[in-house]
């Protein structure tokens, strides 16, 4: 039975995990919280929901644009370039995002009788991001079946897996990750030089994808 709420961002992964688990998705939450990269994902979050049929509900977060400190939230120009493991991503962190969402979901998910809560976090986060990593995972799935009556579940099943082994999963799956958008500076086309694109760029390569992209370098 479709009993599962998922946060879906129009991105890579929770696009990929949309497809992948459609067979247990009721609904979906896509956020709107001041992110450069919030109106290009949400139109495909839109799309994809469409194509499967799945209610998707927007929520807007804009208090995160308007009082935490990010760069992610500052505009294009803000933005770092270069890869994860350089120190100067850490500013792309917006602090308790994750932490955020799922209780807003948990809100929801009570509210519409849905008995789970899944999210697309994955090992290419867990060293830059706190909210993505597996003990915050568990530590707020035990709050949230603490927190409801009927116990609600946090299903995160990419915490364990690399950005290309969740790319192999699109391939199976026949996705067309042209139809995603993953870029940090939040451009009509993706800038080809921030954390997430060259993470995007390498992801797709490896599990031998033609890249359908289009990036601005």
């Amino acid at each position: 039975m479709k009993q599962s709420l998922m946060i879906l961002s129009g991105g890579m992964d929770s696009v990929t995990m949309l497809h992948d688990f459609k067979w247990a998705i009721g609904m979906a939450v896509t956020f709107t919280y001041g992110a450069n990269s919030n109106p290009r994902e949400i139109q495909w979050a839109r799309y994809h929901c469409r194509q499967l049929g799945i209610e998707l509900v927007e929520i807007d977060l804009s208090f995160i644009g308007r009082h935490f400190n990010s760069s992610l939230l500052q505009g294009a120009d803000a933005i770092p370039e270069g890869t994860y493991s350089d120190d100067n991503i850490r500013s792309t962190v917006v602090p308790f995002r994750n932490g955020i969402m799922l209780s807003v979901a948990a809100g929801l998910a009570e509210s519409r009788g849905m008995k789970r809560i899944m999210i697309a976090n994955h090992a290419g986060d867990h060293s830059i991001y706190p909210d993505c990593r597996p003990e915050f995972i568990q530590s707020m799935a035990q709050a949230i079946g603490e927190g409801t009556y009927v116990p609600i579940e946090v299903f995160a099943p990419y915490t364990h897996l690399t950005k290309v082994e969740i790319a192999e999963r699109g391939k199976k799956l026949g996705i067309d990750y042209s139809q995603t958008y993953s870029c940090y500076k939040g451009g009509e086309i993706h800038c080809g030089k921030c954390a997430t694109c060259i993470e995007r760029r390498h992801a797709i390569a490896a599990a031998g994808i033609t890249d359908p992209t289009v990036y601005r370098d």
